[in-house]
């Protein structure tokens, strides 16, 4: 299966001068009956591509900070900060007002775009988390850092999602940015890349000669491929794997829009569970397979760059490119049609 994990966080609370003290919160390790397989993590948005990377930790005490002064300043009651998840921003529960907070340095965010879309999708009805609504929806920014404030929604109880509500609340956020027309990257330009990174000897010194030219054949085949079907293309979420799915009292969320691109529907689905693309309605499956290699080529990219600090990044890129292997050797680089 190819597929994408998200990073659990290991529950902890540290002491840290201002504000008092701050813990990371473990999302839910598993979809119920949605498989995950073993931990992937975002990779979609250009700022990542020198590697994924978490906020350096003497960061974080004045990351949190930021965001509780800024949330304090517009009437909002702020004792402490949960850090729910922390990737190159930071994602905090502010309480006791309940707040949902992203926060970014200001040299790597592109908030402005993703709070917009937010706001234009939920205007449609569209199944994306909203902004929240006792502040003014607006980019935030102090002593370095830029801050967007969310809604906080309660998890459901038990966090189970089936395959075809995953499918079917993606086709509702499909068709909300169907509507849309905003600038974005197509998902070629990631291709692209992944490409450049391929090519970068000095950036992957440790990539063999003849795993050098599988990444690279298979991206540059697949790109092409992929684009030569000439199929209906939109604007995608860019990433809707499980760990940018929220599964709450009021149904199923996607969050982190920043990660839009255009492309075919397929590439979207590409990046979830395969049992999710078995229920969403009049998909290509020929497309569908070859996108999903070609993630897979992509995310094992990602994890020869020397910069790349993904927990166990050195055995999954080994892992990965065995399996992009198998999945060549079955059914080659052509898409079936």
């Amino acid at each position: 299966m190819i597929g994408l994990l998200v990073v659990v966080e290991l529950r902890k609370r540290v002491p840290i001068p201002l504000p008092e003290r701050y813990e990371r919160e473990a999302r839910p390790a598993s979809l119920g009956t949605v498989p995950r397989v073993a931990p992937l993590v975002e990779y979609g948005s250009a700022r990542r591509r020198e590697g994924w990377a978490t906020m350096q930790e003497s960061e974080v005490p004045r990351a949190v900070a930021a965001a509780m002064s800024i949330a304090g300043s517009l009437d909002l009651t702020v004792d402490d900060a949960i850090v729910l998840h922390d990737s190159n921003k930071l994602t905090l529960r502010l309480l006791p007002c309940d707040v949902l907070a992203r926060v970014a340095p200001v040299a790597h965010q592109v908030a402005q775009f993703e709070l917009e879309l937010a706001q234009r999708l939920a205007e449609s009805g569209s199944p994306t988390a909203a902004l929240e609504p006792r502040v003014e929806p607006r980019v935030y920014e102090r002593d370095g850092y830029v801050v967007t404030l969310w809604t906080y929604y309660e998890p459901a109880t038990p966090p189970e999602v089936s395959p075809a509500d995953y499918a079917s609340t993606l086709k509702r956020l499909h068709c909300g940015m169907r509507e849309l027309d905003v600038p974005t990257p197509h998902f070629t330009d990631r291709v692209e890349q992944a490409q450049q990174l391929v090519a970068n000897r000095d950036r992957t010194p440790a990539l063999a000669d003849a795993d050098r030219e599988l990444l690279g054949d298979t991206l540059r085949s697949l790109r092409r491929a992929i684009g030569e079907r000439g199929g209906a293309e939109q604007l995608l979420h860019g990433e809707p794997h499980p760990g940018n799915v929220l599964t709450t009292r009021n149904g199923l969320l996607f969050i982190d829009l920043e990660t839009c691109c255009r492309g075919p529907v397929e590439f979207d689905l590409a990046h979830a569970p395969e049992e999710v693309g078995e229920h969403y309605p009049d998909v290509n499956p020929g497309l569908l397979h070859g996108c999903r290699i070609l993630v897979l080529a992509m995310i094992t990219t990602w994890r020869w760059d020397r910069g790349d600090q993904l927990p166990n990044g050195r055995q999954l890129r080994t892992e990965w490119l065995g399996q992009l292997r198998a999945a060549l050797d079955r059914h080659g680089p052509d898409i079936p049609r």
